[in-house]
C-alpha cells in the first residue's frame, strides 16, 4: 500500500470490502477521501475499474450509503471507485454561501477564475489523479478497463471527462445528467463563476457540445431519467436537447422511467442495469 493514502474505514460487504481513504490531493491542494470497493477475488485477479461522480451537495460518502451499488459490483466482478464533489478543507470566501456552488459543488471542471483556479480543478483530479493513484496502489485493477458513470452534475462530469478521455474510459453512463450546462441556471451560475464570461471556455465542459465535437472511437452513453424529476421540470437537466445532436461516432440511449425522481432511490432502481452496461463493454476490452 502506498504511504499516501490513509485508511479511514474499512467494512465487508457482498464478499468484499468498502474502504475509504484520504490522501493528499497535489491538483487540488488539499485533504481529500475517496471510496473503493474491492470485491472478493482469487490471488493475483485483475478487474475492470468502474468511476462513480455524485451529485451537487453530496460527498464521497451518498453512493457507498444510499446506493446499494455493492451488489452489483459483486455480482459483475467490477472495482468501484468514488470521488468527492469539490475541493476540501479550503475556505474560500464565497464558498459555502449557497447549495449550488462551491463546497459540493466543484462541475468537475477546471476553474480558470483566479479565485477558484488553485483549489477547483476537479476534471483533472478526476480525469488523471485520482485514476492514477488507484492504479498505483492496488494491483487488483486492471490499468485499461475503466468505465465512468455519474448523477445529476456528476452525469455532466461522466459524460464530459468519459468522452474528452476516451483512451482511459470506454464505458459511459448516467442518471438525470444535467445535458446542456451552459443552457440552465445550475450551469449558467457555475460556469460564470468557475470559468468566467467566455461562452467558448464553456463548451469544453458542456456535455451537449462535447458530443458534437467528439472524434474518438465509437461509443455508447446510456442515460436513465426519472419523469417525476423536479429538475427536469424546472429545466435544469435538458435531456431532450441531446436529440439535437448528430454524430455517428456516440450512441445515446436515454431511458425516461415513468414516476422516478432525482432522489438515490431512483439511482438504486436502475443501478444493476448500469452495472451490467458497463460490464458488457469491459469485459470485451483487451487489457
Amino acid at each position: 500500500m502506498n504511504s499516501k493514502l490513509i485508511e479511514l474505514s474499512s467494512a465487508r460487504c457482498f464478499g468484499g470490502y468498502q474502504r475509504i481513504f484520504s490522501h493528499y490531493s497535489k491538483t487540488l491542494k488539499c485533504t481529500m477521501k475517496f471510496g473503493i470497493y474491492i470485491p472478493d477475488l482469487k490471488p493475483h485477479e485483475k478487474v475492470p475499474v468502474l468511476m462513480y461522480l455524485s451529485g451537487i451537495t453530496c460527498t464521497e460518502a451518498n453512493f457507498i450509503e444510499k446506493s446499494g451499488f455493492q451488489h452489483s459490483a459483486a455480482k459483475h466482478r467490477m472495482i468501484v471507485v468514488n470521488a468527492d464533489t469539490s475541493p476540501r478543507g479550503v475556505d474560500i470566501p464565497g464558498d459555502s454561501d449557497c447549495w449550488d456552488f462551491g463546497k459540493g459543488a466543484g462541475f468537475y471542471l477546471d476553474a480558470t477564475e483566479q479565485k477558484w483556479s488553485e483549489h477547483y480543478r476537479m476534471y483533472t483530479y478526476i480525469s488523471d489523479e485520482l485514476p492514477s493513484l488507484v492504479r498505483s496502489n492496488f494491483d487488483e485493477c486492471y490499468p485499461h478497463r475503466w468505465g465512468i458513470m455519474g448523477h445529476s452534475m456528476g452525469g455532466h462530469g461522466a459524460i464530459v471527462i468519459g468522452l474528452r478521455n476516451s483512451e482511459n474510459f470506454l464505458s459511459i453512463s448516467a442518471f438525470a445528467p444535467i445535458c446542456n450546462p451552459m443552457n440552465c441556471e445550475l450551469g449558467k451560475k457555475a460556469f460564470l463563476g468557475y470559468l468566467g464570461s467566455s461562452k467558448r471556455d464553456w463548451e469544453a465542459y458542456d456535455s451537449l457540445e462535447v458530443i458534437k465535437c467528439y472524434d474518438g472511437e465509437p461509443r455508447k452513453i446510456l442515460i436513465d431519467q426519472g419523469t417525476a424529476d423536479s429538475f427536469l421540470a424546472q429545466d435544469q437537466l435538458l435531456p431532450q436537447n441531446l436529440k439535437t445532436v448528430n454524430n455517428d461516432k456516440v450512441q445515446i440511449e436515454i431511458r425516461y422511467q415513468e414516476g422516478y425522481d432525482h432522489s438515490y432511490f431512483f439511482v438504486a432502481s436502475f443501478i444493476e442495469d448500469h452495472f451490467a452496461f458497463h460490464h458488457e463493454i469491459l469485459s470485451k476490452q483487451v487489457s
